[in-house]
């Protein structure tokens, strides 16, 4: 079946301007466009709407919905993992509301929550994505979240700061190698790589095993991968291959 614009944008209540932007950044493309200038829509662009909803819903930008989306090749694996997402949210959400609502209770004098259980709800998501991770890539991960907090639990502002910017520098260089046309397994791009190993090794120091699976979610997780698209396409694969290459080289 075929669509027109008008009858796409009164189904997602997408308006008709939304959609024509989508076309304009190479977000959605209709299936063909008439004479006249009409667009219009099959399934597979319904489909791919309905993925860009649900990213949106999931807070991404547009930038970083079109690097996610440039990335999957199993339609069917990334609408299970968004389900995932969403149902998990949805369970968060509904905890968030008892917190609410206990807090209220509280306020009018009624049953005391504990510390812990004010901010249920608050956490559930990071432990949740750090518990996807580990699951994922190993337990190197779980030592990395766990050594990252107790190396930063007495930072202040100047601290993260200070984190942040060097992070930032990382990837600007490597945006820069990666731009030259040269290689990720070049001595440019290692020579970055070095540097973030040594970043890294601040928190936790990663084997070759647990840093090439660090390398393996710069592309395989989402919120990585739009992290590191957004700033340059291409970059969070880039990474991963340098990444893997110094780890066969210099890691046990």
């Amino acid at each position: 079946m075929t669509w027109s614009i008008t009858e796409v944008a009164r189904m997602s209540k997408v308006t008709s301007r939304t959609l024509r932007h989508y076309d304009q950044i190479g977000l959605l493309t209709p299936a063909h466009v008439s004479s006249n200038g009409y667009r219009y829509y099959e399934q597979e662009q319904l489909l791919r709407l309905q993925r860009v909803l649900l990213l949106r819903e999931l807070g991404l930008g547009l930038t970083a919905i079109a690097a996610v989306l440039g990335g999957e090749q199993d339609q069917v694996e990334a609408l299970r993992v968004h389900e995932q997402d969403l149902r998990s949210e949805g369970a968060r959400l509904a905890r968030l509301a008892d917190t609410v609502s206990r807090t209220s209770t509280q306020i009018r004098g009624g049953e005391q929550m504990s510390a812990d259980e004010m901010f249920e709800g608050f956490t559930a998501r990071q432990a949740r994505y750090e518990e996807k991770l580990v699951t994922e890539h190993g337990e190197g991960v779980r030592e990395h979240f766990r050594s990252a907090k107790t190396t930063t639990k007495d930072w202040g502002k100047a601290e993260y700061a200070d984190a942040e910017h060097r992070q930032v520098e990382l990837d600007d260089r490597m945006i820069t190698v990666m731009r030259s046309g040269a290689a990720p397994d070049s001595a440019a791009a290692q020579d970055v790589i070095a540097d973030h190993h040594a970043e890294i090794s601040r928190f936790w120091t990663p084997n070759r095993e647990s840093y090439t699976g660090l390398g393996r979610t710069y592309v395989q997780d989402p919120q990585f991968k739009t992290r590191y698209d957004a700033k340059a396409p291409g970059l969070a694969k880039f990474l991963r291959d340098a990444i893997t290459g110094y780890a066969a080289q210099h890691l046990t």
